[in-house]
C-alpha cells in the first residue's frame, strides 16, 4: 500500500532539506504525541544508518517500530526503512529545485506486508486507504506551511 504526495514550497532547496531532516524537531513532536522514540545511535550530525526505536498505542495494543535512514544524499534525497512484526515499510522525501526560491517536495510511503498478520494489517488499513491518504497530504501540507513561514 503506497501513499505519496508533493508539494510546492516557496523557499530554497538548502533550507528545505535542513527542515525535513532536523530529526529532532520530529523527535520532540512525536514525544508530544505520546510515541517513545530512542535513537539507536549517538550521530551529533544527520548520516546514513541513523535509527530510531518507536513506541506507540494504536488500536489499544502497544506496537514497536524500527526505523532506519538508508540514504542520505543532501539536499535532494532521504530515504527510510521501517520494520514493524509483519510489516516493512519505505520512505521516501524527495526535493527538486524549481528556481532559487522555490523547492518540489515529494513523499512518499511504501508498506509491505511480510507475514499473514502483517497482511490482514494492511488490508484493514487498504478499507480506510482514501481517509488515510488525505491525512497523510494534509500531514504534508501543513509541513510545508511551516518550512515555508520559517523561510521569510
Amino acid at each position: 500500500m503506497k501513499f505519496s504526495t508533493r508539494e510546492d514550497i516557496a523557499a530554497p532547496i538548502d533550507h528545505v532539506f535542513r527542515a525535513v531532516s532536523d530529526f529532532r524537531v520530529f523527535e520532540r513532536a512525536a514525544l508530544r504525541r505520546g510515541v517513545a522514540v530512542d535513537r539507536m545511535e549517538t550521530l551529533t550530525h544527520p548520516d546514513a544508518e541513523m535509527g530510531w526505536t518507536i513506541n506507540f498505542t494504536y488500536r489499544k495494543k502497544p506496537r514497536q517500530i524500527s526505523a532506519e535512514l538508508v540514504r542520505y544524499d543532501p539536499p535532494n534525497v532521504l530515504m527510510f526503512e521501517s520494520y514493524a512484526p509483519g510489516i516493512t515499510a519505505l520512505g521516501l522525501i524527495e526535493l527538486v529545485a524549481l528556481s532559487r526560491q522555490r523547492t518540489r517536495l515529494s513523499m512518499s510511503v511504501d508498506m509491505r506486508p511480510t507475514s499473514i498478520g502483517g497482511r490482514l494489517t494492511i488490508q484493514s488499513l487498504k478499507l480506510t486507504k482514501t481517509k488515510l491518504n488525505q491525512k497523510f497530504k494534509n500531514r504534508v501540507a501543513k509541513l510545508s506551511d511551516q518550512i515555508e513561514s520559517s523561510a521569510t
